[in-house]
């Protein structure tokens, strides 16, 4: 390990971001970067601590506890506090297929159960993760690798984001053929039409799919399963077909008096709407959804709510408000509740909230809300929304319970209300054209094995497997289903 008793000599720290009001201007990463210095001291952190945690991967209380790709967090940290950056590199790389992307995005269940942070504060897992991969490329250390044969074997991989290239990356490496198949003008999926660029910068998106196309993978865009090609063309064309499409049907909120008004959009749409304009011409196409001036509400209090807060303020909107029906988090860690190695259920400041807080002074979120009902103009506009405090408890059969607060009612002006209230699972098409069976939540059932389905030479993973879920587990699923393609194709597979 580092040094045994650094966890006690040096305290966490982070690096600075830009200041708010000067990065919402742009479009750019907000994240700084730490000296080497300061890497090697965060690094030196780490402790001896016998099981760590921090790489087991698993769920717990239904959130991801410790790393899903399982990376070997305790060796990097101790090779960077050594200064061994190449180790350092090679060493994620054996377990990680793209950490320049959850060393930017991924929550790090990682520092959750970081065994540092059962008596003070974690390590800086995620912060020496992106300082690894990014030195990495530019000292020339991450170059293509093409397999040195080819098994004659063609497998299509429907879908581009991180499932999709997971799958692709260690398929192709094991010499088999593959053809990414997308149906958006640009590959990555998630990583390019769902985060925002201030996140992540599709450059680097782009980076590493040059990178795998260098190694041999093919890459379709613009094309739609079962519209443009049909499910069982593809599978009577390749060995095997891998689907990695996502849990992309967004869930509606149908229930709610209102909702066809004018000025309710899904999050996801919202968003995707910006990033190709941005990504097309810099926003000045103007086919947008633009935030301008307006009244926005988002409804949801995840991630994909929180993205479009910060995206709605660089639009320049009049007012952002959050809505959640969960209840604000307390600022320590409940030990009973939600104990170690969980991860912490604490109330932060995510960036879009830290941003609107320095505009309008106040956390932009409201906790507890319940949505009742639109309101729109003669026109059929949205113009303002109605709401409920709740209190939210589980019954005895463990159903969640939903008690709205007598005389809590209150009207919020509103021009825009982006839904972020999660989804329903993939959509249909493949799933009905080719005649796969599902689960009761609607994802594609793997029923023989792991990632097989109930049609022939056909395999599932990432987010139309599972459900939606973080990029990380995304990453995992397509690792273990390359796996399983694998042994499908060869009898046997020497894949990690």
């Amino acid at each position: 390990m580092s040094t045994p008793t650094g966890f006690m000599e040096y305290r966490r720290e982070l690096p600075s971001d830009r200041d708010p009001l000067e990065r919402i201007k742009d479009w750019n990463e907000f994240h700084r970067m730490f000296s080497e210095e300061q890497l090697r001291t965060q690094g030196a952190r780490c402790m001896d601590c016998g099981t760590p945690y921090c790489h087991t991967g698993m769920e717990l209380a239904g959130n991801a506890s410790g790393c899903p790709i399982n990376n070997l967090i305790p060796e990097w940290n101790n090779l960077v506090y050594r200064g061994l950056w190449k180790e350092a590199y090679e060493r994620l790389a054996k377990t990680n297929n793209f950490p320049e992307f959850t060393g930017r995005v991924c929550p790090a269940p990682c520092e959750g159960s970081c065994t540092v942070g059962l008596i003070g504060d974690a390590v800086t897992i995620k912060t020496i993760e992106q300082a690894i991969i990014d030195r990495a490329f530019e000292e020339g250390w991450v170059v293509p690798e093409a397999p040195k044969n080819r098994t004659g074997k063609k497998v299509a991989v429907v879908g581009s984001g991180p499932a999709g290239l997971a799958t692709a990356a260690q398929l192709n490496k094991a010499g088999h053929t593959v053809t990414v198949y997308e149906r958006a003008d640009r590959i990555g999926g998630l990583l390019t039409y769902g985060i925002p660029t201030m996140k992540l910068e599709k450059d680097i998106v782009q980076r590493r799919v040059d990178l795998l196309a260098a190694e041999g993978v093919k890459f379709v865009t613009n094309t739609e399963i079962g519209k443009d090609i049909s499910s069982r063309e593809l599978q009577e064309q390749f060995d095997a077909v891998v689907l990695c499409g996502g849990a992309t049907k967004a869930r509606p909120i149908g229930n709610v008096e209102g909702h066809q008004l004018n000025g309710i959009y899904p999050a996801m749409y919202f968003l995707n709407s910006t990033i190709k304009s941005y990504l097309d011409n810099g926003l000045q196409d103007g086919t947008y959804i633009s935030a301008k001036d307006k009244h926005v509400i988002v409804i949801g209090g995840g991630d994909t709510g929180t993205d479009c807060v910060a995206t709605a303020l660089r639009h320049g909107c009049r007012s952002i408000t959050q809505f959640g029906t969960h209840s604000k988090a307390p600022q320590e860690r409940d030990p009973i509740n939600n104990p170690w190695p969980e991860f912490p259920n604490v109330y932060t400041l995510d960036y879009a909230h830290e941003e609107a807080k320095a505009i309008y002074g106040e956390d932009p979120r409201a906790f507890s809300v319940l949505t009742k009902k639109f309101v729109g103009d003669e026109q059929g506009n949205l113009k303002e929304l109605h709401t409920v405090q709740i209190r939210r408890y589980v019954d005895e059969q463990g159903r969640k319970i939903y008690e709205e607060i007598a005389g809590t009612e209150k009207v919020w002006p509103a021009d825009i209300v982006l839904v972020a209230v999660g989804f329903e699972g993939p959509e249909r098409t493949i799933i009905d054209e080719l005649g796969l069976e599902t689960d009761r939540r609607s994802n594609v059932k793997a029923r023989y094995g792991k990632y097989n389905t109930n049609v022939d030479k056909v395999f599932a993973a990432g987010d139309m497997r599972r459900g939606q879920s973080l990029i990380v587990w995304a990453i995992n699923e397509g690792r273990e289903a390359a796996r399983e393609v694998d042994r499908f194709l060869m009898g046997s597979t020497m894949l990690p």
